[in-house]
């Protein structure tokens, strides 16, 4: 069941049971006497109870929000007091003007003590002014001020979920704003080491240079058409990553070995955010590819479950590299883990080696689909 209606049938089940549990305290109210009850008495509990709904309500929808939640507390409580005395002296004023007290009397007295045919009609009973009326019927009292408790209770409980459902929407534009700072930040560095590759190729070996380029643009189509949609399939992420090293390979000399592995086929293929493979990718062929000393890349992608992805990526230690942090435009990789901690809270693990036994930086990236 969808959410939304999910929870408009919880709260027309709440008023149900409120309204149930206020008719059983009304009808519990009958004089203690068995035999029908005077149809003026149960006319004045309908009126009380047409009160009590006008009073529920008009706290839940108006007074709750507007005076309590609005920092009027005094004016919410002086309203209250003003509901509770006239709900008190409108049940005064219809049991008095139907006679109420009067015609309960009258039926008790001919349900326990029948008339005797044999002797004469019985006199009407009257209230004396000795037996006295209370002031207000405490019965009622303490149902308005129970009537009350729960209107109060359930405005705090809607307001407590209208001020949760802001927190959420507001933390999703959050997040959807820097999911979308973050790829405007990573695409345009991929952009812009890729052109520059491009461009060294094209002083070299034009063919290679429109390979290269005609690469470029299936992968511009990827951005373009795939990354904004936040989704993407398994296999055409690691599509757009074979192209990415293909075109970075195009540039290497034979003095570096590229090494990629990756699951064929998938079982099954699902979704993946896009570009979350690439800056690792990058930033080994950034800083493990060097133009006179031998140098590997190796880059492994398994699936070891079916919604289970993992990635290591190996590249060649070089000491006379400056660190990632100390290069303009170094922020792929911080970027990325930004966008996993946004993407896959509590989903995912980077584990990053800075030199492993083969002197080899190493990066892996565990992530739950």
């Amino acid at each position: 069941m969808p959410l939304p209606l999910l929870r408009s049938a919880s709260t027309l089940l709440l008023h149900a049971l409120v309204w149930g549990l206020v008719t059983v305290l009304l009808v519990g109210q009958q004089p203690d006497y068995p035999g029908p009850k005077p149809t003026e008495f149960w006319l004045t509990q309908a009126v009380v109870f047409v009160l009590l709904v006008g009073v529920f309500y008009l706290n839940v929808l108006w007074a709750a929000p507007r005076l309590l939640y609005g920092g009027k507390w005094w004016a919410y409580v002086a309203l209250n007091a003003t509901l509770v005395l006239a709900v008190l002296a409108v049940h005064q004023q219809v049991e008095t003007r139907l006679n109420v007290p009067e015609l309960v009397a009258t039926a008790r007295e001919a349900v326990l003590n029948p008339p005797n045919p044999w002797s004469g009609p019985r006199p009407h009973p009257q209230l004396g002014p000795e037996e006295g009326r209370p002031l207000f019927n405490s019965g009622v009292l303490l149902i308005t001020l129970l009537v009350l408790g729960i209107a109060t209770s359930l405005a705090a409980m809607q307001k407590g979920q209208r001020d949760a459902e802001s927190r959420l929407e507001l933390e999703r534009r959050q997040v959807a704003t820097e999911l979308s700072l973050l790829k405007a930040q990573i695409n345009p560095h991929f952009f812009f080491n890729t052109l520059n590759n491009i461009y060294a190729l094209t002083l070299l070996d034009a063919d290679q240079a429109r390979a290269a380029l005609h690469r470029l643009s299936r992968m511009m189509r990827y951005v373009l058409y795939e990354s904004p949609a936040g989704h993407t399939r398994l296999s055409q992420e690691i599509s757009f990553l074979q192209d990415y090293i293909d075109l970075m390979h195009l540039r290497l000399t034979s003095k570096v070995q590229v090494q990629f592995e990756r699951p064929d086929p998938l079982s099954p293929d699902p979704f993946i955010a896009p570009m979350l493979f690439q800056p690792f990718v990058e930033n080994a062929f950034k800083h493990g590819v060097s133009a006179t000393a031998p140098s590997r890349i190796s880059i492994e992608l398994r699936q070891p479950t079916a919604h289970t992805v993992e990635l290591c990526v190996r590249n060649t230690v070089f000491p006379d590299r400056p660190d990632e942090d100390d290069e303009p435009g170094g922020i792929g990789l911080v970027n990325t883990q930004r966008r996993l901690d946004l993407l896959y809270p509590q989903q995912h693990t980077v584990h990053v080696t800075p030199r492993n036994a083969s002197n080899e930086y190493e990066v892996c990236l565990h992530l739950n689909l």
